[in-house]
């Protein structure tokens, strides 16, 4: 299986961007699905994005279409996840998670369908 990396997170004014990149140890990366998942104090950890392991299918979170846009770049072994037009409800823990998917897997950005994790990046959205 894959080991999985955030880069740092950090502070990001309202209204700008940020790129948080996930990356990946393993030969195999290429078999997983990915997603980013926000975690905030008294909140269940909520998929933001998810991407296949063919980077052609992506879910994003209603909160957030518009504004996040998540790719892949197997060649690298990693993920990202462009942030733009942050607001301060984007603020919170970022995780990169993946899953081993078949190549006729449904998209699936729930937690509980993702087994490894990276530890977590902290966004801030300060003025």
């Amino acid at each position: 299986q894959v080991g999985l990396a955030e880069s740092w997170g950090g502070l990001v004014q309202p209204g700008g961007s940020l790129r948080l990149s996930c990356a990946a140890s393993g030969s195999t990366f290429s078999y997983y699905g990915v997603g980013w998942f926000r975690q905030t104090p008294g909140n269940e950890r909520e998929g933001v994005s998810c991407i296949s392991r063919n980077g052609v299918t992506t879910y994003y979170a209603d909160s957030v279409k518009g504004r996040f846009t998540i790719s892949r770049d197997n060649a690298k072994k990693t993920v990202y996840l462009q942030i733009d037009n942050v607001k301060p409800e984007d603020a919170g823990v970022y995780f990169c998670a993946a899953r081993r998917e078949i190549l006729t897997a449904r998209m699936a950005c729930a937690s509980d369908e993702y087994s490894i994790w990276g530890q977590g990046t902290q966004v801030t959205v300060s003025s």
